[in-house]
């Protein structure tokens, strides 16, 4: 599993619009408005470094109103958070469960 965070710089009158197309990217998990210097982070979690580089550079070239973009990708997780445990909660609904 790879996860990236994604820095956007957005046009203003388009932040609710592009939060709304970006989450419905696969294997963006959530999408954040911040304050600060970027308007939305979008978090990613895939299976390879291929489908980062599809997500970031093929399918959010389609939404408008994407200025900029900054990707980070995560080497390690540290969290308090049982994220591992959380997530498999989908997975196991997904699953027929």
């Amino acid at each position: 599993m790879v996860s990236a965070v994604i820095l956007l710089v957005v046009e203003k009158s388009k932040v609710n619009e592009v939060a709304e197309a970006l989450v419905d990217l696969k294997g963006i998990t959530e999408v954040y408005s911040v304050a600060g210097q970027y308007d939305l982070v979008a978090i990613a979690r895939v299976k390879d470094n291929e489908a980062i580089a599809d997500a970031v550079t093929r399918q959010m070239l389609k939404i408008g109103g994407i200025i900029r973009s900054e990707t980070l990708l995560a080497f390690r997780a540290f969290s308090r958070y049982d994220l591992e445990r959380i997530f498999s909660i989908g997975a196991e609904e997904g699953m027929g469960g």
